[in-house]
């Protein structure tokens, strides 16, 4: 289904046929004409007000996704270890890997897969969004405060605002995680860019919808998964686990100066 969608850039009607154009996508656009009716026809409204629902009923998966992750970025310090532990790629020493790995994910409430399922899940409706927007001609021909939904931003407000949104989201995700590696941080910049360049040369309504998703990204991130807190609680820890070892420590000392009396 996702090879087909992203297939197809044909107008999409009351006379589209197939599953996905018809069913889906078709709905969609229904959808967005009829919240557009709420405000006098404006058909930016329309996708301001779908896209932000859209969001809203992925919400619970995005949460799940959120948490999952960060319950495994939480045990990158000790994978990195047993990856030490054994550094031979021969077939038993990497089973043994496995295993360690596994009863880790285990110990820690963690399936390394579930992270993955909310965005399989969400990608069907996010794609169907973008092309709803995309391949209507209806929704193309309205206004939307300075600019025409069909054309591009004459001023460029809205692929600056995408990127800056696709940056800040980026950039409060890889925060909230212990480690950052090379990879990260060229998605953290690399992504904003491709979303800036690409917003200059699709419709204006393409790029409204991106700036209402990321700028609800960065919401979502700082009420769920807020990065200044996790650091504040992931600091607190490390000063409690020192606070435990000192008294392990003084306890230690005093147990020995016991002895030679």
């Amino acid at each position: 289904m996702l090879f087909l969608s992203g297939c197809s850039t044909d107008p999409v009607n009351a006379q589209s046929t197939g599953i996905w154009d018809h069913y889906i996508v078709w709905n969609f656009i229904r959808a967005i004409e009829a919240l557009s009716n709420i405000f006098g026809h404006n058909y930016g409204w329309g996708i301001v007000i779908f896209t932000i629902i859209i969001r809203i009923v992925i919400l619970p998966l995005m949460i799940y996704q959120m948490r999952s992750m960060r319950k495994t970025s939480e045990l990158q310090p000790k994978l990195k270890e047993l990856q030490a532990k054994y550094p031979d790629r021969d077939v038993e020493s990497m089973q043994k890997m496995r295993e360690e790995q596994q009863k880790l994910y285990a110990e820690a409430g963690v399936n390394p897969v579930a992270g993955c399922l909310p965005i399989l899940v969400q990608m069907p409706i996010l794609i169907a969004l973008y092309q709803a927007i995309y391949r209507s001609e209806t929704l193309k021909t309205g206004h939307f405060l300075w600019m025409q939904l069909g054309g591009r931003d004459p001023y460029f407000i809205l692929p600056v605002l995408a990127a800056l949104f696709t940056f800040a989201t980026s950039w409060l995700s890889v925060k909230a995680q212990p480690e950052q590696n090379m990879m990260t941080t060229m998605m953290t910049y690399g992504m904003p860019l491709i979303i800036f360049f690409t917003a200059l040369n699709v419709p204006a309504a393409l790029s409204l919808y991106w700036v209402i998703t990321n700028a609800f990204s960065v919401v979502q991130t700082l009420v769920i998964n807020n990065p200044f807190k996790i650091q504040r609680e992931r600091e607190e820890k490390k000063r409690a686990e020192k606070a435990r070892q000192r008294k392990l420590e003084k306890a230690k000392r005093k147990a020995l100066k016991s002895k030679k009396k």
